[in-house]
């Protein structure tokens, strides 16, 4: 019970938070110039209309000298047009300066986009997190031995290098140089071929190998600080081998640590994939979202916004309940 009612609790304020922020980003994009692209051949007259007709501008003049003027409809009208055109129509808007999705909509091209995003975090979490505790233990229980020392030197190297310079030194001595695999992702939408996979190595190891170091750091220093407290001696004092008592003591105990912190990282390598999807030119929502900034697309920036702060709240609460779980002496919301 004290569990459910934390649960709810905290998704009462996931709401709230995400309405302030979808609120903020929606008034502060709103407060930069309208920026109306024109094609060569297209009567201005209508994309000023298709702006009409989105709720951003009304009362169209063309002046004598052939330019057009009009008047910015108030944001927080605009903001009820918005949100009455999501939630009763289930529109998101369409692309309006985006250059090859212009009169698109924005959720298509999103769901269209979304599948290398996941799969590249996917494999990045998939490859990183068996090998990062497995390091991670060996350190712990090597510690202070020659083991330990090549692991944290291999930790501080991951850690200490920039994820834009892990990518281009992939980029050059795997790519390029020894030419195992392309520079950049495949085309096509066959995700799950060899030739395909083989293009997103690449960009899996660039995610992974920074949270394989993390997972290590974390991994070794809770189970060292738990392998030299009371309860493991008093283990051993009970008979049980050192192997025993490591995995049906220590392990369980550095887990409630370990668990939830792979899930907070698996949030770090999304957003890290921002970077590393327009370095191997991944067709995903990465790059659609840093373009959306760049072509001041604003329907496309909402929605990218909005998906991004729905994956990082809701992994604030899956971390925490995921503690009771782990660990059944901890109940979230019991006083």
């Amino acid at each position: 019970m004290y569990m459910f009612k934390y649960v709810m609790k905290r998704i009462g304020l996931l709401i709230l938070t995400f309405g302030i922020i979808f609120v903020m980003s929606f008034v502060l994009i709103k407060l930069l110039p309208i920026h109306v692209n024109i094609g060569a051949d297209q009567d201005p007259l209508i994309a000023y209309k298709r702006l009409e007709g989105y709720g951003w501008i009304r009362n169209i003049q063309k002046q004598p000298n052939g330019s057009y003027t009009f008047e910015r409809v108030p944001i927080l009208a605009q903001l009820w047009i918005y949100l009455k055109r999501i939630f009763l129509h289930g529109n998101f808007g369409y692309a309006t300066t985006y250059g090859e999705y212009i009169n698109q909509p924005v959720w298509g091209v999103f769901v269209e986009k979304l599948p290398p995003t996941i799969l590249i975090n996917l494999y990045a979490t998939l490859f990183g997190v068996p090998i990062g505790l497995g390091l991670g233990i060996l350190a712990a229980l090597k510690k202070n031995r020659w083991q330990d020392q090549v692991i944290n030197i291999f930790i501080i190297l991951l850690i200490s290098l920039p994820l834009i310079v892990l990518g281009l030194l992939i980029q050059y001595f795997l790519c390029f140089k020894l030419n195992w695999f392309p520079l950049i992702m495949n085309r096509g939408t066959d995700y799950f071929t060899w030739q395909t996979f083989r293009s997103m190595i690449p960009a899996v190891l660039a995610l992974s190998l920074g949270s394989i170091a993390r997972y290590a750091r974390y991994t070794r220093a809770e189970l060292s600080e738990v392998l030299t407290s009371e309860f493991m001696l008093l283990a051993r004092t009970k008979g049980l081998t050192k192997r025993q008592a490591t995995l049906r003591h220590a392990m369980r105990n550095s887990m409630v640590v370990i668990v939830p912190s792979i899930l907070s990282e698996f949030i770090a390598v999304l957003s890290g994939s921002l970077i590393i999807e327009s370095m191997f030119s991944i067709p995903g929502v990465g790059g659609l979202y840093l373009n959306s900034i760049t072509f001041q697309d604003y329907d496309f920036f909402m929605l990218l916004s909005a998906f991004y702060t729905l994956v990082g709240l809701t992994a604030g609460i899956v971390i925490d309940v995921s503690y009771g779980f782990i660990d059944p002496r901890i109940r979230m919301g019991a006083k």
